[in-house]
């Protein structure tokens, strides 16, 4: 007679957050444990329909293939094929293809705006019966009982005037980089890291980039004028993203859009000559919570750190968060490792944060404002690489590849999951 099996360590997720980030681990978990209750909560009343970011490198490609939704993000979005670094007239300093891929993987570079992956999101979450969302849901507190095992958190409901407790096996805060989980843990000013001095005002824009050669995507190096512009929607929408002066307002900053434009852009067009859809200004921050992990409440994605936007390091790290913990979440049920495995995770994500993504992010946005555009290809390691994958095929694939430094293998530390320290090895790192 078989030993009767062991109660799984937990049966109740609850992910604050229902943004992309939120609403992908709710999926991978729902389709692979689905006996477990998940339940997503949210201040707001519905999807974010801001376009935000765009850019999935190959590692966050990998989860949501994982997730069963890559084919529906390819077919809303695209492939970007060639991505360049030029001088403010347009001049091609190098650049990197990403069609040198084909055939070699399934997860290559994807871009579909964040607001519809989204809702590509939400769609298969409706097929999954253990998924509950519940919109206009304010965090407002948190708490944990040691003794039943669980973690909870006080909600204001909209239109109602008590809180109300919600209750948990974890609580994972996927709730952005105003986390609310984060600032219950920590504090609210307790967020270490830096703001950039430098501001960056979004826009996106119909504007004909093709007409002058353009790629899909282009970062232009200039002490004054430097931006990066891509393609982000098959029916011609692009991303401007640019540098602007500190210590202005925001008002101020929106009423220069008409000059930067006219000074950057190719063809100087006038207002006349695009369609603006979006624009935000905002401030860039490199920034990574003191734990991912405490007790029974986890953080991941913009809610554990954050990085400036120049790379797209920021939005494929977070995914790689979310693929991450739920590696550890699912082992964790069926009974490979213990919960000292999230103890790991924290660690791990962490110290990617901190060798990979705060380095390269950062060194992304100092190309394009901190050198000499006329002297760049001569002392930029980097362009240097870029420039030998243009001839060098195999090359080219190796530094194509290089941004799966940001996943983890998580099964060495299965049933040993008990470590004070984390070793990662890093073969090579490359950023784009």
């Amino acid at each position: 007679m078989s030993a009767p099996r062991a109660s799984p360590p937990f049966n109740s997720i609850l992910i604050v957050g229902a943004g992309p980030s939120g609403l992908l681990l709710a999926l991978l978990l729902a389709r692979q444990l689905p006996k477990i209750e998940i339940t997503l909560v949210d201040t707001l009343e519905a999807l974010d329909t801001r376009p935000r970011a765009t850019h999935y490198g190959p590692p966050a490609a990998y989860e949501l293939r994982r997730a069963g939704i890559i084919q529906d993000v390819r077919d809303e979005g695209f492939l970007p094929k060639k991505i360049t670094w030029r001088k403010l007239d347009g001049t091609v300093l190098a650049g990197m293809d990403g069609d040198v891929m084909e055939g070699v993987t399934e997860d290559r570079l994807v871009c579909l705006p964040l607001d519809r992956l989204g809702k590509i999101l939400l769609k298969h979450l409706e097929t999954c019966p253990n998924v509950s969302i519940k919109w206009r849901h304010k965090v407002t507190g948190i708490g944990e009982d040691t003794a039943k095992g669980k973690a909870w958190v006080d909600v204001m409901v909209e239109g109602q005037t008590d809180s109300i407790k919600l209750e948990a096996d974890y609580v994972v805060g996927c709730d952005g980089a105003n986390s609310q989980i984060r600032r219950s843990l920590f504090g609210d000013w307790n967020f270490p890291g830096r703001t950039w001095d430098e501001q960056v005002v979004a826009t996106n824009v119909y504007y004909p980039f093709e007409k002058f050669g353009y790629d899909d995507s282009q970062f232009h190096i200039h002490p004054e004028h430097w931006y990066m512009a891509a393609r982000i929607t098959k029916d011609g929408m692009w991303r401007v993203s640019y540098g602007e002066l500190k210590g202005l307002s925001n008002e101020e900053l929106i009423a220069r859009q008409p000059m930067k434009y006219e000074a950057m852009l190719p063809g100087n067009p006038k207002p006349h000559e695009y369609k603006i859809t979006n624009i935000g200004p905002y401030k860039v921050h490199q920034r990574c919570a003191e734990k991912m992990r405490v007790g029974r409440f986890l953080l991941a994605a913009d809610a554990a750190h954050l990085c400036n936007p120049f790379g797209g390091m920021g939005l494929t790290g977070g995914i790689c968060d979310i693929g991450s913990l739920y590696d550890c979440l699912v082992a964790m049920h069926e009974g490979k490792t213990d919960d000292s495995i999230l103890d790991v995770y924290d660690e791990v994500r962490r110290q990617k944060w901190k060798e990979i993504i705060d380095p390269f992010s950062s060194d992304n946005i100092r190309r394009l404002f901190d050198q000499d555009p006329e002297n760049a290809l001569e002392n930029d390691e980097f362009l240097k690489m870029c420039k030998r994958t243009e001839t060098d095929i195999n090359f080219a694939r190796e530094v194509a590849a290089g941004m799966n430094i940001l996943r983890y293998d998580f099964t060495p530390h299965f049933k040993s999951a008990k470590a004070t320290n984390v070793n990662i090895s890093h073969k090579e790192k490359t950023s784009t």
